[in-house]
């Protein structure tokens, strides 16, 4: 369980916290007993004021499971609830290092859409736990503020699409992962193993004495530079 958190969105101060699941609305849906986040979650949207705002620690199965969960993921999206979802490290929270998510809900949108933003990346190794620093922070806040796309960053999706997409709300579902994979120019590839194939065979041993030369040498430098 997460502990009760306060964060500051744009200048309102959201309180966060895990509040017992007999206090839920009985206007809204019903969660699964098993699964009480989105009780939670789904509390909070029927105490929120028309022009607040509600920003929810959430744990990541919330976002994509099925039955009653799914449900109450459409009920939300249809109404058009959900302002925005940001994903968040992983070894944030004490108790967890799972990487959580946060739900922000608002009640009076400007669009039909929702905001997705990977902040999996957002982060220093402190002690034994990561945390997120001002500039962390800012990327995340100004990223929200101005609610544009923001290549392997930002996604601005239609509730039409999430709806097509079985009401999935995970943010890696709509923010492009950045490829770092290193390129290969496949013709000079091509032209290397045929250099190799087509080398002679003294050819190819001298290569590998060289190498081998090399090695030793450098061995040397770092056990004399060590003494």
């Amino acid at each position: 369980m997460l502990p009760l958190r306060c964060i500051r969105l744009t200048m309102v101060a959201v309180l966060i916290a895990l509040l017992p699941a007999s206090h839920m609305h009985a206007r809204t849906r019903v969660a699964p007993k098993s699964k009480a986040d989105l009780a939670f979650t789904m509390h909070m949207l029927s105490w929120l004021a028309v022009n607040g705002t509600a920003a929810i620690v959430e744990f990541p199965g919330v976002l994509y499971r099925g039955g009653a969960e799914q449900k109450i993921r459409k009920y939300l999206v249809d109404n058009n609830f959900v302002d925005a979802v940001i994903q968040l490290p992983p070894d944030l929270f004490f108790g967890t290092t799972i990487a959580t998510c946060i739900i922000v809900l608002k009640k009076s949108k400007r669009d039909n859409k929702i905001l997705f933003i990977d902040a999996s990346a957002e982060f220093v190794r402190q002690g034994n736990k990561n945390k997120l620093l001002e500039g962390h922070r800012r990327k995340i806040l100004d990223a929200y503020t101005a609610r544009k796309d923001v290549a392997h960053f930002a996604k601005l999706v239609k509730n039409d699409a999430i709806a097509e997409n079985d009401y999935n709300i995970t943010v890696g579902s709509y923010v492009e992962e950045k490829d770092t994979r290193e390129a290969v120019d496949i013709g000079r590839l091509n032209e290397e193993i045929a250099g190799i194939v087509n080398c002679p065979v003294g050819t190819v041993r001298s290569r590998i004495h060289r190498g081998r030369e090399e090695l030793r040498q450098r061995l040397r430098r770092l056990l004399d530079a060590s003494e």
